[in-house]
């Protein structure tokens, strides 16, 4: 079995606005000198939050990644090039930039907010040639599956509820109750997990709170959960058919 684990203090740093809004980046930018690099088709991965003020993260550009935002807390604001506005979403919503041929966008983070910024690679060498797209998801539309003392919110499978181009994707938002689980590993898939609250247990190591995990190359585990622990789970290929960006410019 592999258990890859990234600690919360072993993350990236990141702000903007001198503070006003703060990160951990479980998968960073080269520069950011994080642990842990891309792999899959998971390009970078930030956790932000804004605790004091609303903050706004100024127009910039972006080109064939599929960015997501998911809004895990409070309120933000988004304005793009393409829609020419701005939007905002809530908790539990998601949007989606396919970047293509270059879109330019911009954030307003609310006081108290939290997101999640995830880049997935789609073969960015064919990407690059296709016009950019913006699409929003809203909470609501989103399925709640109730197994075995586990709740879990789908937001992507192979049904592809939110259009990626990114091959072998799946996203879900699991709360447990507390006690044993079991949790099945799909083979030839890395899972990757955030803990966004309570605590978990696997193998005798006890995770909480900003902890981020990959796990790969085992069937089933047993896991421990206390605090009513809930987390973020990205499944995604461990090979793929393409070369990414990451290989593609030698980040590892």
């Amino acid at each position: 079995m592999s258990i890859n684990i990234f600690k919360k203090d072993d993350q990236a740093n990141g702000h903007f606005n001198n503070g006003e809004i703060l990160e951990k980046k479980p998968i960073g930018f080269p520069q950011d000198g994080g642990k842990l690099k891309p792999y899959s088709n998971l390009f970078y991965w930030a956790h932000a939050w804004a605790p004091l003020n609303d903050s706004i993260i100024g127009l910039h550009p972006h080109r064939g990644f599929e960015i997501c935002s998911f809004v895990l807390k409070g309120e933000i604001e988004h304005y793009d090039t393409l829609l020419d506005k701005w939007i905002t979403l809530s908790k539990g919503d998601v949007q989606v930039i396919k970047a293509g041929k270059g879109i330019s966008h911009s954030e307003k983070l609310k006081k108290g907010s939290e997101i999640f910024q995830i880049w997935f690679d789609p073969n960015i060498q064919e990407s690059l040639y296709i016009d950019p797209s913006y699409s929003d998801f809203r909470s609501k539309d989103f399925k709640i599956k109730i197994r075995n003392d586990i709740e879990s919110k789908i937001v992507q499978t192979n049904e592809n509820q939110l259009s990626l181009q990114s091959s072998g994707i799946e996203i879900y938002e699991h709360k447990f109750k507390n006690g044993v689980h079991p949790l099945k590993v799909k083979d030839k898939f890395y899972h990757s997990y955030f803990i966004l609250s309570g605590t978990l247990e696997i193998n005798n190591q006890q995770f909480t709170q900003g902890d981020f995990l990959i796990i790969d190359n085992e069937s089933n585990l047993e896991l421990v959960t206390v605090n009513n622990a809930k987390v973020f789970e990205i499944v995604s290929p461990i090979s793929l058919d393409y070369k990414t960006y990451a290989e593609i410019h030698k980040i590892s």
